[in-house]
């Protein structure tokens, strides 16, 4: 499969992707575990199915650690026992802060106040923050087409 367009040989692109990329970098100074932010990054981007995105994320969570079981399980987190009830409230968060189209009120308040039960403010704030910036990224990936499968772990940091 071919891109639709090249981000990397177009100047408009170029003067957007670098704040992008640099919003990205910042992921790894934020208060909320890195095995974490990837099973978000990874959720978001099956919702949405950028393939690209997804490719990334399994392939840099593996590289960190993170075993093939639970990389495996992030689509159906919630009938699988490998993930913390953290973790589970994060995932939550993300399918409801993607899918606001499908529930009238977005993140229901029940996901909220479970979520807020294992982050604080400053990191609920970094998880917010995450979700919306996954989505926007997998939809410059996914309207342009953008291929995967031969992302190497790392590439963009």
């Amino acid at each position: 499969m071919d891109a639709r367009l090249n981000y990397r040989t177009s100047p408009t692109a170029g003067k957007v992707l670098k704040h992008f990329m640099a919003i990205g970098k910042t992921f790894k100074e934020w208060p909320v575990p890195a095995s974490t932010q990837e099973l978000l990054a990874l959720r978001v981007s099956q919702i949405n199915g950028c393939a690209v995105c997804v490719d990334m994320h399994t392939k840099d969570a593996a590289a960190a650690g993170e075993s093939a079981t639970r990389l495996n399980l992030v689509a159906v987190w919630r009938e699988a026992t490998v993930f913390t009830e953290a973790e589970r409230a994060v995932l939550a968060l993300a399918e409801q802060g993607t899918r606001v189209a499908d529930a009238a009120e977005g993140v229901s308040d029940e996901v909220w106040a479970n979520a807020a039960k294992y982050y604080d403010e400053e990191q609920l704030t970094a998880l917010v923050i995450m979700v919306s910036f996954m989505n926007a990224v997998n939809r410059l990936n996914v309207i342009s087409r953008q291929p995967a499968g031969d992302y190497e772990p790392g590439q963009f940091h």
